[in-house]
C-alpha cells in the first residue's frame, strides 16, 4: 500500500491501487486514542477517512475476522478490503494526509521504518499510562481539554 519508492513511476502505480476511503478502528476508552482521531479528524485528507469504536457491536459483527486486534491494536481498514495493524495503521493514515504524506513515504523506507516501528509500539504499549496521564478530557473541533 505504502511505496517505499520515490519515483514518479511507483507514485503512479500506487495511486491506481490506492484506497478511496479508510475506515479507522480505535479504542474509544483510550484518553490517547480519542486525542489521536481528533487530530486526524482536523487534517485536510486525500481520502475519505472515518472512524469507528472497535467495541462498537458494528465493528464486532462486521470486522469478526480482525475482532484478535480490535481496541488491542490501531486497524485501519481500506474500501478494498486491505487492513494495517499497529505501525502499518499508522503509517497508512500519514499517508492518507495531505500534510503528512510524504512522512509516510519517508518512515516506511528501509532507513526509518524500524525506528518508525519501535516509537509506534513503544507508545502503544503505555497508552493506558498516557491515557491516565492525559486524564478524562473532552476533545472538540480537535481542540483537547482536561476537565477541571
Amino acid at each position: 500500500m505504502i511505496a517505499t519508492s520515490f519515483s514518479p513511476e511507483g507514485r503512479v502505480a500506487a495511486a491506481l491501487r490506492s484506497p478511496t476511503r479508510l475506515l479507522v478502528l480505535y479504542d474509544a476508552d483510550c484518553a490517547l486514542c480519542i486525542r489521536c482521531r481528533h487530530w486526524l479528524e482536523t487534517q485536510p485528507t486525500y481520502v475519505d477517512v472515518r472512524f469507528l469504536a472497535a467495541a462498537s457491536p458494528e465493528a464486532q459483527d462486521d470486522l469478526a475476522v480482525l475482532r484478535p486486534w480490535l481496541g488491542a491494536e490501531l486497524v485501519v481498514v481500506s474500501d478494498r478490503g486491505e487492513a494495517w495493524l499497529g505501525a502499518a495503521g499508522f503509517l497508512v493514515c500519514l499517508w492518507a494526509t495531505r500534510d503528512y504524506r510524504e512522512w509516510s513515504y519517508r518512515l516506511s523506507g528501509p532507513a526509518l521504518a524500524p525506528l518508525a516501528e519501535r516509537f509506534f509500539h513503544l507508545i502503544s504499549s503505555r497508552r493506558s499510562t498516557i491515557s491516565r496521564l492525559l486524564g478524562p478530557d473532552e476533545c472538540e473541533g480537535g481542540q483537547c481539554r482536561h476537565r477541571r
